[in-house]
């Protein structure tokens, strides 16, 4: 127990820290990580496994490996996945509200029209994941979303912004980098010194949002945000408005 607890931590804390690097330096680091190993595609519970243990209370999944699993559907309210594999694990429709998804790997997961209202995503890995039409209302997103797929995503209050208290492992915060945040709803969400380059906010609503210190990134945005929006902050305006 204690070698796979130990374990679980080495995969949270790389985790983490693949978060918190600049998007080269991560990406350069990821090619020195075997994602094809067992330990990263592999599950040791089937669903029944999984539905057993949620049926009798257990909320504690931690450094879990749910890699490739169909949980969709599944009641997941306030369970604790910290540095669980969930690789490409299908968790369409899933109820994860107020679930712990700190350092845990989700790349190419599908959370399609799962709900993570509340939900914590401190340091996860989440590149490529489709959450099309989720909802992250109020969640604490500190995670790596590259290339990730948010369409119509309801992201209300939603906390995505850098930690500023806490550096000590670098600027914690999203990245959104090249995500399609189309339709995405971002009313009232801090997005300030999230890393939103390359991301598409085509239609998407950010009325009322914090976009503080994104200014060096304005630039990256495409397509251009609609001119309909409305945004908190003067240079972020479209030419001609």
């Amino acid at each position: 127990m204690r070698r796979r607890e130990f374990i679980a931590g080495l995969r949270g804390a790389a985790a983490m820290v693949l978060t918190f690097l600049g998007p080269v330096r991560a990406q350069d680091l990821m090619r020195h990580l075997d994602l094809t190993s067992p330990d990263m595609t592999s599950a040791e519970m089937t669903r029944a496994d999984v539905e057993t243990a949620l049926s009798s209370h257990q909320t504690n999944f931690n450094g879990k490996k749910l890699s490739g699993l169909d949980l969709s559907g599944l009641d997941l309210s306030a369970v604790e996945l910290r540095a669980a594999r969930l690789n490409k694990t299908k968790l369409v429709g899933a109820k994860l509200d107020r679930a712990v998804l700190d350092q845990a790997w989700l790349l190419g997961a599908d959370l399609s029209h799962a709900s993570l209202r509340n939900a914590s995503m401190f340091g996860a890995q989440m590149q490529g994941a489709k959450l099309d039409d989720a909802d992250l209302s109020h969640a604490r997103i500190a995670a790596d979303l590259t290339g990730a797929s948010l369409v119509g995503a309801v992201l209300i209050n939603a906390d995505l912004g850098a930690d500023m208290k806490n550096q000590s492992m670098g600027l914690m915060r999203a990245v959104l980098r090249s995500a399609d945040l189309t339709r995405a709803n971002l009313k009232g969400a801090d997005l300030s010194r999230a890393n939103l380059e390359y991301a598409s906010l085509s239609h998407a609503d950010l009325t009322g949002a914090s976009l503080a210190a994104l200014s060096s990134e304005v630039p990256s945005l495409y397509p251009p945000p609609s001119p309909r929006l409305i945004f908190p902050m003067q240079i972020l305006r479209p030419h001609g408005l």
